[in-house]
């Protein structure tokens, strides 16, 4: 699916998030990815195949110093 001179990850890899965006629809919460991917705005993906990828990254909040 990926036309890129560098190809971007396959759907079934584990970086898969990183391929490039082919249709951005922030106002939706989603974006397209160039290998087929559905990437959600809270981390949850749509694979081409149909599976659904739950929530799976854990991000750590960064605080302010007091100061």
């Amino acid at each position: 699916m990926c036309h890129h001179v560098s190809p971007c990850p396959d759907a079934a890899s584990d970086d898969r998030d990183l391929a490039a965006v082919v249709s951005s629809h922030p106002e939706q919460g989603w974006n397209l990815l160039c290998n087929g991917v559905v990437l959600f705005d809270d981390d949850g993906e749509l694979l081409p195949d149909g599976r659904a990828v739950a929530h799976h990254r854990d991000f750590v909040p960064v605080l302010a110093a007091a100061g």
